[in-house]
């Protein structure tokens, strides 16, 4: 799976944690081209995650902090707040390789610091629903259900 989104993001995936018989585990290898990141910076309030640099120079910024990384380091992405968030870019001349490691949950919610925006998803088998928004897309529980207006 490849894909690019504008000038900032670019990668090509291998997920294989199906193939290998794992069902609370999801797994993937990643490759980063130069200059490029796989995903924006944000944080799951459910799922945990984990990558494993195996070749190439990055920088990985998590919460207020960034730091270095080369092959053999290991990082942890918790789940939480905004303290946990999380961003992987590859800052060397040569591809970014590593493994992600996570848990996987029916339902994830997941923070960008960056935009303000949310995402909520349920997977059972193939995504069954998905929401990215903003908090003031917002409206009432009550809003537009019947007999429920004053």
């Amino acid at each position: 799976e490849s894909f690019r989104k504008g000038s900032g993001y670019e990668s090509a995936d291998a997920p294989f944690s199906d193939a290998i018989g794992l069902s609370k585990i999801g797994a993937r290898y990643i490759e980063v081209p130069p200059g490029k990141s796989s995903c924006p910076f944000h944080v799951h309030h459910v799922e945990e995650e984990m990558f494993f640099i195996l070749d190439g120079k990055g920088s990985y910024r998590f919460g207020e902090a960034t730091f270095e990384v080369v092959p053999g380091d290991v990082l942890g992405a918790p789940c939480g707040g905004p303290e946990f968030a999380h961003k992987l870019t590859n800052t060397g001349d040569s591809t970014l390789k590593y493994l992600a490691i996570s848990t996987r949950s029916a339902t994830d919610v997941c923070e960008y610091p960056d935009s303000g925006k949310f995402g909520v998803g349920t997977h059972l088998g193939e995504l069954a629903f998905r929401f990215i928004g903003r908090p003031e897309d917002s409206c009432d529980y009550w809003d537009g259900e019947p007999d429920a207006q004053e």
